[in-house]
């Protein structure tokens, strides 16, 4: 009688160990094997699960052991994809199970609809033969010639990635405007010339897709393609993973999401914008999706391309010092030159409307008189406006003139945010960005009965409503994640951008990423001391970065020779090492300024650092859970030179629907010294928990590796 076969199978669950089950062949239709999607029998119900081990052998009697339900019709992940979720796992400290399941789009993980998909998948391929015929029917083009710079960096790219099966990291930095896309397209095509190959082409937002999605076809319009982030419906998303884990899609584009799907031809990755911190997961697996691509790339042997106009402090230090190889684009495609900054200093009253100014708007005006003054010569010159402010709704906090009452959050340690009415709401509404909670805007104090409510602060609505009183001629578009979600959505708010029926655009830094504006002549920032002065240390760096990103949306249509444009900045610190490099465009003076402040106090990236996250019910609870943490970790001898562990804080959003944060920092020197303590404390953590609940404390923690904020 042959031996029974064995499977270990992984779950969604945070547990460390996978689970073991019989598999009947004759009854599944195909043997097992490494990497299989398989519906496994799990308490009263039954989970979706991967087959990580295929044997004879079971810890546990075998006459116990349940069998595996049913099987995907899938073939199994390829191994170098099981190898970089493994990897992920062991080093964001998160069960394999946790890590693996989330990578595997919804319409896989529903045995019932498994039958129905094959169907499905025939559909599909019939529906995009025809849009594609569609697309290559209306003209679409090749990139133009590149300049002479371009080629330069293109003949760089071609010789650093020459050979085959060789890893090697490059950065590709230019200024806004000086076509680093037109670069790595032509790059790209070299790879693909082999009809096996496939690209992954990682950006930081699904808003800047659209755009880029459309350029890539037009360049590869005989290259299969798909699309993967959030924002495309499940069944597409389903599709087009099915089609980059089966090697039929060449072109694989995305969020960090796509960062993890298996792609058992890859040939080559780019990293666009790589210094974007939307590359941090934020929930769940707390990955980085740039740095898993680098070491995806290292395991399978193929070059990775980081570009960006504001390399973040760890890429360029490694280009610096020659672990990447540094590749530049210092001039603008077209030859126009960079965009003029003007600081606006609000403390001078030059700034400012006088009293009995007659220009002086008849409500009080949100914009400096200098920036009003920009803004009005810009519409007569027949350019569109910019105007960026890093909040949405109308005011950031309610409150009431007579006594000390603001709009608190009754849920959440911080305010409730007045939004007008609009497309999403009937009347104004009180609302939460942190719990989603809503509420009507009351008609008096709740504390004092005062009938004298005022705003405080401004956000994209109040700026709006701002510019349609001061230019009642213009067309104002408002861009945000609130615009965005009514009856438009974001790529036809872009759109209307793009077609030039609009002439002033107000939006987040939604609209100070990557897009390719054509007819920007003016840009302004408003309160961008916001994220200035802050807790947390990459601050400046941040501000930095959008401050560039958002000034090279101007004057990207200029040709040689002519206006790039103007960026205007309201500041109360125009001394600020943030504001004075800007001035003179000076990204790698800005970096060298930063890199030495960071290294004399010992922050990342010249050490290392981790979070352990805890959740309660009360506070004290969370902090003395942590305190109990970090003596644990003393008493078991890892406080050793180059290990610093802080003393348990409250988060800066301390309360988030009704729940208490707090958070403990670990830090160390090397980064192979925290990964042994970080699995040690998760190995203890586990032995006293059920999931990721303490059995004791009752509190909900997690360990997060390279945190973005602290």
């Amino acid at each position: 009688m042959a031996p029974q076969i064995v499977v270990q199978v992984v779950v969604d669950r945070p547990l460390a160990q996978g689970f073991d089950y019989l598999w009947n062949s004759e009854r599944l239709g195909t043997p097992p094997e490494i990497g299989q999607l398989v519906e496994a029998p799990f308490g009263r119900s039954s989970l979706i699960g991967v087959v990580i081990k295929v044997g004879t052998h079971s810890d546990f009697e075998i006459e116990k052991l349940k069998s595996i339900n049913r099987v995907a019709p899938l073939p199994p992940l390829d191994p170098a994809a099981l190898g970089l979720i493994n990897f992920a796992s062991q080093y964001y400290i998160h069960a394999l199970g946790e890590t693996i399941i989330p990578t595997i789009p919804q319409m896989w993980k529903k045995p019932d609809n498994w039958e129905k998909i094959p169907a499905k998948l025939i559909t599909a391929e019939e529906k995009k033969k025809k849009k594609v015929q569609l697309e290559q029917s209306e003209g679409f083009i090749q990139e133009a010639d590149l300049n002479l710079e371009q080629n330069q960096a293109l003949e760089k790219l071609r010789h650093c990635s020459s050979r085959k099966n060789e890893f090697k990291t490059m950065l590709l930095q230019g200024q806004t405007g000086s076509g680093k896309t037109a670069v790595f397209l032509n790059w790209l095509s070299a790879v693909l010339d082999d009809a096996s190959a496939q690209v992954l082409l990682l950006v930081p937002e699904i808003n800047l897709t659209p755009q880029l999605e459309r350029r890539v076809r037009a360049y590869f319009p005989e290259k299969k393609m798909v699309v993967l982030h959030s924002g495309v419906t499940e069944k597409e998303r389903g599709i087009a993973w099915y089609e980059a884990m089966t090697g039929k899609a060449q072109i694989i584009l995305g969020t960090r999401l796509a960062a993890l799907t298996p792609l058992p031809n890859l040939r080559a990755i780019v990293v666009d914008e790589e210094h974007d911190p939307s590359y941090k997961q934020q929930d769940g697996i707390r990955y980085s999706a740039r740095d898993l691509a680098i070491w995806r790339a290292h395991d399978v042997k193929v070059p990775i391309l980081l570009s960006s106009a504001t390399p973040s402090l760890e890429t360029w230090l490694a280009a610096q010092a020659g672990r990447y190889e540094h590749i530049r684009l210092d001039q603008r495609a077209q030859g126009a030159s960079l965009p003029k900054v003007h600081l606006i200093n609000t403390r001078d009253p030059q700034n400012q409307y006088s009293p009995g100014d007659i220009s002086k708007p008849k409500g009080k005006s949100s914009i400096t008189k200098t920036l009003a003054k920009a803004i009005s010569k810009n519409l007569e010159d027949k350019k569109q406006s910019l105007i960026l402010i890093n909040r949405r709704g109308y005011a950031p906090v309610l409150s009431c003139s007579a006594c000390t009452w603001l709009s608190k959050c009754q849920q959440c340690s911080s305010y409730m945010v007045m939004h007008k009415a609009g497309a999403l709401t009937k009347k104004p509404v009180l609302s939460c960005h942190h719990c989603g909670l809503a509420k009507s805007i009351p008609s008096h104090c709740p504390d004092c009965g005062n009938a004298d409510l005022k705003t405080l602060g401004r956000g994209t609505q109040k700026i709006e409503d701002a510019i349609e009183e001061m230019w009642p001629g213009a067309r104002v578009l408002r861009v945000d994640t609130d615009s965005s979600r009514s009856s438009k959505g974001a790529e036809d708010l872009f759109q209307e951008i793009h077609q030039g029926k609009v002439d002033i655009v107000v939006g987040t830094q939604m609209i100070a990423k990557g897009h390719d504006y054509q007819n920007i002549g003016l840009v302004a920032v408003l309160d961008a001391d916001a994220r200035l002065f802050s807790q947390d240390f990459k601050a400046a760096e941040r501000l930095f970065a959008q401050l560039v990103q958002v000034a090279g949306r101007a004057g990207r249509s200029g040709k040689d020779g002519q206006d790039g444009g103007d960026i205007y900045i309201e500041t109360q610190y125009p001394e600020s090492a943030v504001f004075q490099y800007l001035l003179a465009h000076d990204v790698d003076g800005f970096l060298s300024h930063i890199a030495s402040e960071r290294r004399e106090a010992g922050l990342p990236p010249f050490s290392y650092q981790a979070l352990v996250h805890a959740e309660a019910k009360s506070l004290d609870k969370a902090i003395q859970f942590l305190s109990t943490l970090k003596a644990q970790i003393k008493s078991q001898g890892f406080i050793f030179q180059g290990l610093r562990v802080y003393d348990p804080v409250p988060k800066a959003v301390m309360r988030v629907a009704g729940t208490e944060r707090a958070q403990l920092l670990i830090e160390s020197d090397s980064r192979k010294q925290l990964q042994e303590v970080l699995e040690a404390v998760d190995r203890g953590l586990r032995e006293n928990s059920q999931g990721r609940i303490s059995k004791t404390a009752r509190v909900r923690w997690l360990i997060e590796r390279d945190p973005i904020t602290i």
